[in-house]
């Protein structure tokens, strides 16, 4: 008992054992159950002295077979990372293949290292993280090393079709199109969800078409070879088999239609890399308000990372923390700070007093921060709360010991100027079944995702009506809604 409450630092109980300790303990029946010191001869005074020495070593003790251990491999690693910090890193990121929450923490730190990261690409990348070099001659490689991402950590992939994938490119030659791609990997058990994300990441940009076109595109291409696969194994003979070899060049391109169309914007290229591969890998939606964040706010995700550190390590004062980057300023529990970042998951509850509150993860320019909503700041946010919205939160540190630092909001409102997206719903002649039909709608595309503020307009006027997840889809259902009669 004494070893447990030490090891778990909890002082009531270590209080406790410490009279047990020293006087012993009877049961009801007065029987000695722990002699404790002084019935075995040992005054009080010497038995309190070798509690507060047990104590004190508890705080952070080890068995020398297990610290030579940790030493060597302490010593190992910092050297790897001194002299090697791109094939260091690059190997600590494979660890983590495919979680999605732990590797935008290693990417953050080879951005601090000053390490690229390049993105996934289709004729470049392995299943694994890779470094790259700028040059590399036949004697030793020039150049910063940079790493490159691995397809096996995108999401919805899966190990087995990109092994297989880079196994095909690299027996047979890189891909020289996306229909290439489609048409040597088609036996692979590379389905289509893998493809989709293939190309949300990224993978294909190489080639001329845009992500938006081969998303239109994709399933037809595929569904054409899959087709010419199975009359090839009923023995059927299509008009692309015959003719010259540039003869097929030529229907090939025929054979497959591109949807064409415009590539998406910048934001929407960067939300899908992020939902892809965890983290704005080639831009970040928050890097053209980097001064206006940095005057702004008091408090980033680096200072927060800085105070869990601290904490971790057994301060002797860990109320007043010291940031890591400013080495000036510090933070205290309950402390009002000020954080700024990109809403990405809002996850909503209620309380057992039936009051509704919110963890909200938002990103800034150096990772993600967990801010606690309760009812009252999140009644007066209102439209602020969705997903994709750049916010500005005031609230009050949370800094506890055996949990990561949260901030708990007081207010959270749109940053700066920013102009707020509001989807508007002319009824103004809709009938009474639409105007239900709408309701039921609203209410059904309404929950923790939502992206669009939604206001009603009846003649002049309107009138807001909460928030749902909008989507082309959902935006022709509502429409079609209206349409009827």
């Amino acid at each position: 008992m004494v070893r447990r409450a030490m090891g778990k630092k909890k002082l009531d109980v270590m209080a406790k054992e410490r009279e047990i300790f020293i006087h012993g303990q009877v049961d009801e029946e007065g029987k000695v159950v722990v002699p404790g010191c002084v019935r075995n001869g040992i005054d009080e005074k010497s038995a309190d002295k070798i509690f507060d020495e047990m104590a004190e070593f508890a705080k952070y003790a080890f068995n020398k077979s297990h610290a030579a251990c940790y030493a060597v491999i302490a010593y190992r690693t910092a050297y790897l990372k001194a002299y090697y910090p791109a094939e260091f890193m690059a190997a600590t990121l494979n660890s983590f293949l495919g979680n999605l929450d732990k590797i935008p923490q290693y990417i953050d730190e080879c951005k601090a290292l000053g390490i690229e990261i390049l993105k996934p690409e289709i004729n470049k990348s392995d299943s694994r993280f890779t470094t790259e070099y700028d040059e590399i001659s036949s004697s030793q490689t020039i150049g910063r090393a940079k790493i490159r991402f691995g397809l096996g950590s995108i999401k919805n992939v899966g190990t087995v079709p990109v092994n297989n994938i880079v196994k095909e490119r690299k027996q047979n030659g890189s891909y020289k199109s996306f229909t290439d791609f489609c048409e040597r990997i088609a036996d692979e058990a590379v389905n289509k969800k893998c493809i989709e994300s293939l190309i949300k990441a990224g993978a294909f940009d190489e080639f001329e078409q845009t992500r938006s076109t081969l998303l239109a595109s994709f399933e037809g291409i595929v569904d054409v070879i899959q087709s010419g696969k199975k009359k090839g194994l009923d023995g059927q003979v299509s008009m692309f088999d015959l003719g010259t070899e540039q003869e097929k060049e030529q229907m090939n391109e025929i054979k497959y239609q591109f949807e064409e169309q415009e590539e998406m914007s910048n934001k929407e290229l960067l939300s899908i890399e992020k939902e892809m591969l965890g983290i704005y890998l080639s831009g970040h939606p928050l890097e053209k308000l980097r001064t206006q964040i940095e005057l702004q706010t008091t408090i980033n995700t680096i200072d927060l990372r800085a105070i869990d550190e601290q904490v971790s390590a057994n301060l002797e004062n860990p109320e007043m923390i010291m940031t890591r980057q400013s080495g000036k300023l510090k933070y205290k529990d309950g402390q009002n700070v000020k954080y700024a970042g990109i809403i990405s998951s809002i996850k909503k509850k209620y309380t057992k007093n039936n009051k509704i509150m919110a963890f909200v993860t938002i990103e800034d320019l150096y990772g993600t921060a967990e801010i606690i909503v309760f009812e009252n700041a999140y009644i007066n946010a209102g439209k602020s709360l969705i997903e994709e919205n750049i916010v500005l939160v005031e609230g009050r540190l949370s800094i506890r010991e055996d949990d990561t630092t949260t901030i708990i909001a007081n207010e959270i409102k749109d940053f700066g100027e920013q102009k707020q997206k509001i989807y508007t719903l002319d009824i103004t002649h809709a009938s009474e079944e639409q105007k239900e039909k709408l309701r039921g709608a609203l209410r059904y595309f309404s929950g923790d995702k939502n992206n669009r503020n939604v206001q009603i307009k009846i003649g002049e006027e309107t009138k807001p009506c909460g928030q749902i997840y909008l989507t082309e889809q959902i935006e022709k259902i509502l429409q079609d809604i209206l349409k009827e009669g």
